[in-house]
């Protein structure tokens, strides 16, 4: 039993004894840590700003001296003979090159100055000829507007002197119907007074029994003669003036037919030539109202329809023989229904068209083109002599 305490107890000795040893280095270790510590706050304490003095350089420049090998062939001495050449070379010629870099950065720098400048310029020249070619612009709407308004005040001044002669147009003919009506009334006077003289020279003749009632009789007779002829004269020379041909065989009743006959053909044919003439009259009335130029007259459409059994367009300020554009109705024949045009609205080249009354559209069409073509030449003209 003794020995085993004995052996208990060196066992415990040798544990502690180890135990005495880790704790001692740890004490070390952290003694060292602490050092470090402290020497690390108070460099840091101390540590100024960036100002290095002579003394280290110099003892770096020593260290690198240090560190630096000294060739021992010749090869590698010859080696660091050139390096060190050509440094020299090079550090003698950073100047120049650097001047020389300098140069080509100025020139360059010069080059895209002008480039900047050529820029602005054909900016500017840009924007200047987009203004004047706004102000001409302007301009030209201004020229326009001042057209129109001078186009319309022509254009009322035309229909006013349009108005003025369609109504002295309606005169005369009322004035005409108003003659015709007094005409009749006087002939039906005439009538009526024959009758009252015949009733007269009967009462007359009865009252006074003669025996030579024959002589009554023809003085009658002469005065229903008399009468008779003048109202046949009056008739003839009504239908003369219309341009029918008479006859001295003809008599009263055929005279009066001849007359309603020709009135019915003339009305026939205004109304195969109604909507020709119609088309151009609205064509004409468009033309003057937009495209008219300036220095030409008013255009106008004349309608002879029942006279000569033709409608033709000409300027306002030209006669009747210098139209442009002829329209009439071939033979002046209604059954047929042939219409003719003639064009003389471009000098170089006059022809003649025929169309029927159902082709309405292409002869409205062909119209509008042969006038439109007119009136650009015209004021192809015009500009050339201002030109000139």
């Amino acid at each position: 039993m003794k020995k085993r305490v004995k052996k208990v107890k060196k066992k415990t000795k040798k544990k502690s004894h180890r135990s005495r040893k880790k704790q001692k280095l740890k004490a070390r270790k952290k003694a060292k840590k602490t050092k470090i510590i402290k020497k690390t706050k108070t460099s840091r304490r101390t540590k100024k700003k960036p100002h290095k003095s002579s003394k280290k350089k110099k003892i770096r420049v020593r260290k690198k001296a240090k560190w630096i090998k000294i060739p021992k062939s010749k090869k590698q001495r010859k080696h660091l003979i050139k390096l060190s050449f050509q440094n020299v070379i090079n550090f003698m010629l950073r100047p120049i090159f650097k001047a020389y870099d300098d140069f080509r950065v100025k020139r360059k720098i010069e080059k895209l100055r002008k480039i900047a400048l050529e820029k602005k310029k054909k900016e500017s020249q840009i924007k200047e000829e987009r203004r004047l070619r706004y102000e001409a612009k302007q301009q030209e709407l201004r020229d326009e507007v001042k057209l129109a308004r001078e186009r319309s005040q022509d254009l009322k001044k035309f229909i006013r002197h349009e108005q003025a002669i369609i109504r002295r147009e309606q005169a005369k003919k009322r004035q005409l119907f108003l003659e015709e009506i007094k005409l009749e009334k006087k002939i039906e006077s005439f009538r009526k007074r024959e009758l009252q003289e015949i009733k007269n020279l009967e009462k007359l003749a009865l009252k006074d029994q003669r025996e030579d009632y024959r002589l009554v009789e023809e003085r009658l007779e002469k005065i229903k003669e008399k009468y008779r002829l003048i109202r046949e004269q009056k008739i003839k020379e009504r239908v003369q003036s219309l341009g029918v041909e008479i006859s001295d065989d003809d008599t009263k009743e055929d005279l009066i037919q001849k007359e309603k006959e020709y009135t019915e053909h003339r009305k026939n044919i205004e109304l195969v030539l109604e909507s020709f003439y119609r088309s151009a009259s609205s064509l004409v009335f468009q033309l003057n109202k937009r495209y008219i130029p300036k220095h030409k007259s008013i255009l106008r459409v004349i309608d002879r329809r029942y006279e000569t059994n033709e409608c033709f367009i000409r300027y306002d300020d030209s006669p009747d023989e210098d139209w442009l554009i002829l329209i009439y109705l071939e033979d002046s024949d209604t059954a047929k229904g042939k219409i003719i045009v003639e064009n003389k609205s471009n000098p170089e080249k006059q022809e003649t068209k025929s169309f029927q009354t159902k082709d309405i559209f292409t002869y409205s069409d062909y119209l509008v083109d042969s006038m439109t073509a007119h009136i650009d030449r015209e004021i192809d003209r015009e500009r050339q002599k201002k030109a000139s």
